[in-house]
């Protein structure tokens, strides 16, 4: 049983549905219509693109073409080659299509696909149970959980916007505040401008920082046995700049460094202390982001072209407050880096984009706070995520490692940091499928 249907379920159900000869049969709960969306790839904008080219956006690692061989027979797939962006919604489409062969209708019947939301799970002797919205109980051998990035929950006052969910027209001189500068920003810029917009964005984050841009790399491999496993993060920040430079000496950039320690990330967290750990999500996370999750050079350009002519404007800043005044203006007060007084001004629209929040329990899911409530389940000591073993089988409260429930891409990002791409959910998802077939998880990949 898979609980969630976004692109982490549909390639989990895909990876073991593939396996021959295993006989095995797989529920998908998920109460949105299309499989193989969930947040990232339900843009219908076709200028919101994938931020990996084509060639390594394959659901199977060993048919790294299959996502290329799939465009070339659709119209949006006329002149793409394994080096171009295309958009997210494509994506989304060739996720759905991922589970075709096993469809509803289908000869075999191996998979099920249940249009509800899962509100509850437990082990039970044998297998597992799931109690679905409508009060309806599913049984399993084994559950996982591919459910995403956890929402935070809409502002009661409704002062703050969802990147997509405010439907109201601005007027296209008005000034928009935007709550962060990660890849969201990226997109509402995108489509703000496109719509026509002409005032001022103010995008406020800490540190002020944008994602860089793609061009052409050539990753500097890393051999494993060179690998600073266990340093601290100051070790950690020097080893990566000595690489960078190695790079640039030899005629490529920083992304060439960038690109070659992408394998081997999980490696390094899972062997960093819970300290260094910390640390590094104190002071060098969003300096890594902006670096590693980079942006096609079309969208650059545009961003780019707003921040020239003033348009855009990134002001490092801590967020503090979004409030509706008692004359109905939507003000912002934030408080600008370096300075102690606060600064609030008043906006047409203030947008939230602050991407993956910390602290999932805070907005919990009913069926997150179920597992945490009933001792299933535990947040890991960083608050990233649940807490799950390399194995990816979910921790209990009392510490002992489920043999029934496992969690897989961002519901697992505790354990693995790098988990939210498909290049290193694909590669999860295998290994998970692989130990499945073997009956035992000691094999996933980690």
């Amino acid at each position: 049983m898979i609980i969630g249907g976004g692109a982490s379920g549909v390639m989990m159900a895909a990876h073991l549905l593939s396996r021959p000869d295993t006989g095995f049969r797989v529920t998908i709960v998920e109460g949105r219509h299309m499989l193989g969306c969930g947040v990232a790839y339900s843009t219908t904008d076709p200028d919101h693109l994938l931020n990996t080219r084509v060639h390594n956006m394959s659901g199977f690692a060993d048919r790294p073409h299959h996502f290329l061989d799939w465009l070339r027979g659709r119209p949006e797939g006329e002149g793409v080659t394994d080096q171009c962006f295309v958009g997210r919604a494509t994506y989304g489409a060739y996720m759905a299509s991922l589970l075709e062969p096993w469809s509803d209708d289908g000869l075999d019947g191996r998979l099920r696909c249940v249009r509800k939301t899962c509100v509850r799970l437990r082990e039970v002797p044998g297998g597992v149970a799931a109690t679905l919205d409508d009060g309806q109980v599913l049984a399993g051998d084994m559950a996982v959980l591919a459910t995403g990035h956890v929402q935070p929950a809409p502002d009661p006052q409704g002062a703050l916007s969802g990147p997509w969910s405010d439907p109201r027209p601005v007027d296209p001189d008005d000034r928009i505040v935007i709550v962060g500068s990660g890849l969201t920003m990226v997109d509402c810029v995108l489509s703000m401008l496109k719509s026509g917009h002409r005032g001022p964005i103010l995008s406020i984050s800490r540190r002020g920082l944008l994602p860089r841009d793609h061009a052409p790399t050539r990753p500097l491999p890393v051999d494993p046995p060179d690998l600073p496993l266990g340093a601290p993060m100051s070790a950690l920040t020097q080893w990566l700049r000595r690489r960078a430079r190695a790079a640039e000496r030899m005629g490529g950039t920083w992304r060439d460094a960038v690109d070659g320690v992408r394998p081997h990330v999980r490696h390094l967290w899972r062997a960093l202390p819970p300290a260094e750990r910390g640390r590094f999500l104190r002071h060098a996370a969003t300096w890594w982001d902006v670096h590693r999750h980079r942006i096609p050079p079309a969208s650059a350009a545009v961003v780019d072209g707003a921040l020239q002519s003033g348009q855009l404007v990134p002001q490092p800043g801590h967020f503090l407050t979004a409030e509706v005044d008692a004359e109905g203006r939507r003000c912002v007060t934030f408080r600008p880096r370096g300075e102690v007084a606060a600064t609030r001004i008043s906006a047409a629209r203030i947008i939230d984009c602050r991407g993956i929040r910390r602290d999932p329990e805070r907005n919990a899911t009913p069926l997150l706070a179920d597992l945490l409530a009933s001792g299933q389940g535990r947040i890991d000591p960083l608050r990233i995520s649940l807490d799950v073993t390399a194995e990816c089988e979910v921790i209990a409260r009392n510490g002992a490692p489920s043999r029934r429930i496992y969690a897989i891409g961002p519901a697992s990002r505790a354990a693995f940091w790098e988990i939210t791409a498909v290049p290193d959910i694909r590669d999860q998802v295998a290994g998970l499928a692989d130990a499945m077939v073997a009956g035992t998880t000691n094999t996933v990949p980690g």
